[in-house]
């Protein structure tokens, strides 16, 4: 299966810097220990967090007074191989285009061999907590993007 979102993947794949590692728990396993097809997204999510937090967007967004919150536009993910219970996996995450008030996120996870188990790519939107209409990134926002996906 080939991606459409992966031009070159050697180039794609260089271009991670931030990874979080997760252990697959037996709660995420089907009746034969192979990772529930919809907990990758739960996997997305908690890679992209970290991944937020690490640049420093979380602590506006989470803040009660804010006027801010990111909400995923869209998100898809592209099964390579199979992942089992008690798995550890690491999760990449990077910035892959950043639009007026959206990011482009990619994600690829690696088994603890170093093999390819998904890919994904999501939409991210930031957005007013009053109008829900998109609010633009701020220049440092924008380059805090840049800077992590250079890395």
């Amino acid at each position: 299966m080939k991606q459409t979102y992966i031009k070159d993947f050697a180039v794609w794949e260089k271009e991670f810097s931030y990874s979080f590692p997760i252990q697959v728990r037996f709660s995420e396993t089907d009746m034969f220990g192979h990772l529930n097809n919809t907990v990758t997204f739960a996997y997305f999510e908690q890679a992209r967090i970290n991944y937020l937090k690490s640049l420093g967007l979380m602590n506006d967004w989470l803040n009660p007074n804010g006027e801010r919150i990111p909400v995923v536009a869209d998100l898809q993910c592209d099964y390579i191989r199979q992942v089992f219970f008690d798995e550890t996996i690491d999760v990449y995450v990077k910035a892959d285009s950043i639009g007026n008030s959206s990011v482009d996120l990619h994600y690829m996870a690696k088994n603890a061999k170093g093999e390819l188990v998904f890919t994904g790519r999501g939409a991210m939107v930031q957005i007013s907590k009053k109008t829900g209409s998109g609010v633009a990134w701020t220049e440092e926002e924008k380059e805090l993007f840049y800077k992590k996906t250079k890395n």
